[in-house]
């Protein structure tokens, strides 16, 4: 379901009309003020649809659901209506702030002391969005006559969340309306210690198994009597844990298994219980595919299963195939990491590595309808208490963006 409306803002604390929109520092702190924890949008798209109409875009607001999942907001804009196509995709929804009581200021309020800005958000990835927006200003206002192509926004709410009302859906929506990408940043936070370290051109893949053993369940004292299903579990996760998968490829690091949950209904203690349940994840590089990832899993349960007579079931969930924007000179995908390398190296002197570590991102839907990278704000705060950007890097990474977006549509910076 598609509803498209005007970008207006629900945090009336906020008037995105006294916001320039070629400062990235008064942008991220807007951004920061709206309570967007996923799925809440708290008027933070809003405040981005509001910023890009003044500048032009043409905006469309729109909320995708499914069933059991929550309604999520999403926000399309784009300048122009020739080719190329230059989009930016990020997201305004946030992981909770924790224990706000630990943060030295207000999670939401966006202080800024010694040069740095406090807030949940900042740098994961709202700082993003507002360079690129502030890039984008700057650059309509030096190359106001330029034949530019178009730029684009692809903004959601979900990112952090189950990731299923966001970005894909909002790619389905375009290609429905004959609208094509023809190459994407995702401003996610991609270095890990100094502005300009990393560009990210790929990502290992990504699956969840969940593993549930059954057993008979009994008293303790009586364990003839009954079925224990613990051990026959941690037999499967001990195999499942301790098999190399592979020891990497050129471009990935080594494929690996990752338990993340152990439980059963059971708290007795003197009770032997009728079934335990796991959970884990498996990032996976270019050597397979979700489907032999998924049938290597099988061969390591039945394995284990035989073994230890145990009666068990498996399933898998989640999205992400593994991908990499090689960067080939004369493709588009060439063209678009080698463009934002110069950018990088012109702001920062600093080289960036190619790289395809870490999670996954929306990169993983944008990957299959344009080429695409990531390059964003150091990451080494989010997800924790104090997340914490400095001002200086927020001009810093406008000013990428801005030659960023010059060296794509072959315009002077």
């Amino acid at each position: 379901m598609t509803i498209s409306h005007p970008p207006t803002s629900s945090n009336r604390s906020i008037d995105p009309t006294n916001i320039d929109p070629a400062d990235p520092v008064a942008l991220t702190a807007a951004l920061v003020a709206c309570r967007s924890v996923t799925p809440a949008d708290d008027g933070a798209l809003g405040v981005v649809g509001a910023v890009l109409a003044r500048l032009g875009f043409t905006c469309h607001r729109m909320t995708f659901t499914a069933p059991g999942t929550p309604d999520i907001d999403n926000l399309y804009a784009r300048l122009g209506a020739a080719g190329p196509n230059l989009c930016f995709a990020g997201h305004t929804d946030v992981v909770p702030a924790g224990d706000e009581a630990a943060w030295t200021s207000p999670p939401f309020a966006a202080a800024i002391r010694d040069g740095v800005l406090y807030g949940r958000g900042a740098v994961d990835m709202k700082g993003a969005i507002a360079c690129f927006i502030a890039a984008t200003a700057r650059y309509r206002a030096r190359h106001p006559s330029a034949a530019i192509g178009s730029l684009s926004f692809l903004i959601t709410g979900d990112e952090e969340g189950p990731s299923i009302n966001g970005t894909v859906k909002v790619l389905d929506w375009l290609h429905e309306r004959g609208e094509r990408l023809d190459a994407c940043l995702v401003g996610e936070p991609t270095n890990p210690a100094r502005l300009g370290d990393e560009i990210k051109i790929g990502r290992r893949g990504s699956v969840n198994g969940e593993l549930t053993v059954h057993g008979v369940q009994g008293h303790a004292a009586y364990p003839a009597k009954a079925e224990n299903p613990v051990p026959k579990l941690v037999a499967m996760l001990n195999r499942l844990s301790s098999v190399v998968i592979d020891r990497g490829t050129e471009h990935f690091e080594p494929s690996n298994l990752e338990v993340t949950v152990i439980d059963m209904p059971n708290r007795a203690t003197n009770v032997i219980p009728a079934m335990a349940r796991a959970t884990f994840n498996i990032r996976y590089n270019d050597l397979h595919s979700r489907a032999s990832i998924e049938a290597w899993v099988r061969l390591q349960c039945e394995a284990s299963a035989r073994a230890n007579r145990a009666r068990y079931d498996l399933a898998f969930s989640g999205t992400g195939e593994v991908f990499r924007t090689a960067p080939v000179a004369g493709t588009s995908a060439g063209q678009l990491v080698g463009t934002l390398s110069e950018a990088v190296r012109d702001v920062t002197g600093r080289t960036p590595a190619l790289t395809t570590g870490g999670g996954t991102s929306d990169a993983r839907f944008i990957h299959s309808v344009c080429p695409v990278v990531e390059f964003g704000l150091v990451n080494a705060t989010i997800h924790k208490v104090d997340e914490q950007v400095p001002v200086a890097d927020l001009d810093a990474l406008t000013a990428i963006y801005e030659r960023f977006i010059a060296g794509y549509f072959g315009s002077a910076a």
